[in-house]
């Protein structure tokens, strides 16, 4: 399904006066506090967000799955959903591909379908936590860290095939989640697991064509529960280190021990020039895989925080080099709405990160004023954004208000129509 662009000139005819109202005031608010509007707007304009293949049907849980209608049938039909989000937002203008889930049959005609859709392709992902059908040897018991060479060999065939596949399509990033670990004391030697993982990305390091990245995942548990290969963020920098300067830690929201200060990993990370790139998603216990920013708003606007601070560091981080990818699951949600929410909430954050006092700030921590320092904080994250985010759309000719245009013009009925109502989505 394609939207018309007529569709959402009318639908911005009909709200542009409301929406200029808001906007004018909110910029008087900004100016008066020594802020230029148009730069935030354009910075949100640039800032575009992958929406991975993997999210766009079903999810589900350990007990069960349910199919709502409509679902991607095809890679062919994942990229036309994208580009109906990018359509709608401006601003998820990159698919992520996880391998074998999504492999093109035609890299060409996949890459020219993305094309005419005002798509490019973000970091590949690879898959070495599940076995394929007609695969000779079993991950059952790890895949990179695997005791038998035969299987690590099969491990590291996989990930250089999917970075094949990536460089066809322009990609640049191959993004590494090892579920390789153990589920009882005594069952692994913990150093030597560590150290066959190394030299396993070290092969497959080695493969990489010289202008892409390696992004390295971390996770505390699941699907093993004793230990994890890689278990954290201090784990996969280490390893990010010994491999080279092409290969950086990313950071996925929902993979930390509750309570986790995401931000300040963020921070080091940063100073150390490791970060890599986001998988964004929310979480209540652990790996939720929920809406960004639906259940903590104020730890979104942190992390953006640090990302943004370039009071003392102006070439500390270009946004550019990093991957933004959502990683989420849709269990009792349209994906698609669900997508949109959650590119709307990173923005926000983003936005809000943009508009803070950053000299006063310092001047507070200088003094170590505290309730200054926070007031300074909380000031920008309780500004309503959303005239900024509207805006930014309108320059990207998208919609006012993506959510409710997917609303008005029944899209999930839509594909329901097209697809039928038993349609399942590849991979997951």
């Amino acid at each position: 399904m394609k939207i018309n662009k007529n569709l959402i000139e009318e639908h911005n005819r009909k709200k542009s006066e409301e929406h200029h109202d808001t906007l004018s005031q909110l910029e008087d608010q900004l100016s008066k506090i020594g802020f230029r509007p148009d730069d935030v707007v354009q910075k949100l304009s640039d800032f575009q967000v992958a929406i991975p293949s993997w999210a766009l049907g079903a999810g589900g849980t350990r007990f069960g799955r349910f199919k709502m209608g409509g679902e991607p049938r095809t890679l062919e039909e994942k990229i036309e959903d994208v580009g109906l989000i990018h359509t709608l937002n401006g601003s998820s203008g990159a698919v992520s591909l996880h391998i074998p889930w999504d492999i093109p049959a035609d890299t060409d005609a996949t890459q020219q379908q993305a094309l005419e859709l005002g798509l490019k392709f973000d970091a590949v992902n690879s898959n070495t936590f599940q076995d394929q059908q007609g695969q000779e040897y079993s991950y059952k018991f790890g895949s990179l860290s695997h005791t038998d060479p035969r299987v690590r060999d099969q491990a590291v065939a996989h990930n250089i095939d999917v970075i094949k596949i990536g460089d066809a399509l322009g990609s640049k990033a191959l993004t590494v989640w090892l579920a390789d670990g153990s589920n009882f004391p005594g069952q692994q030697n913990l150093r030597k697991a560590l150290d066959r993982t190394w030299q396993s990305l070290e092969d497959i390091y080695s493969a990489m064509p010289s202008d892409w990245t390696m992004l390295i995942e971390y996770k505390p548990f699941e699907p093993n529960f004793y230990s994890m290969v890689i278990p954290d963020w201090g784990t996969s920098f280490l390893l990010a280190t010994k491999l080279g300067d092409r290969v950086k830690t990313l950071v996925d929201l929902g993979h930390h021990l509750p309570n986790t200060n995401i931000e300040q990993i963020v921070a080091t990370l940063i100073m150390e020039n490791k970060l890599g790139g986001f998988h964004f998603n929310d979480s209540k216990y652990a790996d939720d895989d929920l809406t960004t920013g639906s259940i903590k708003p104020y730890q979104l606007f942190l992390i953006f925080c640090e990302l943004t601070d370039q009071v003392d560091n102006p070439d500390d981080l270009k946004f550019s080099e990093l991957a933004w990818m959502i990683d989420a699951s849709h269990n009792v949600k349209d994906p698609l709405e669900d997508l949109l929410q959650s590119v709307e909430a990173i923005q926000i954050a983003y936005a809000r990160s943009l508009i803070i006092d950053r000299n006063e700030l310092e001047s507070a921590r200088r003094n170590n004023d505290v309730s200054r320092a926070q007031d300074i904080l909380q000031m920008a994250f309780r500004t309503d954004v959303r005239p900024l985010l509207r805006e930014s759309r309108l320059k990207n000719g998208a919609a006012i208000q993506p959510e409710k245009l997917f609303r008005e013009l029944n899209v999930r009925e839509n594909l329901i129509r097209v697809r039928g109502s038993e349609s399942t989505a590849t991979g997951l």
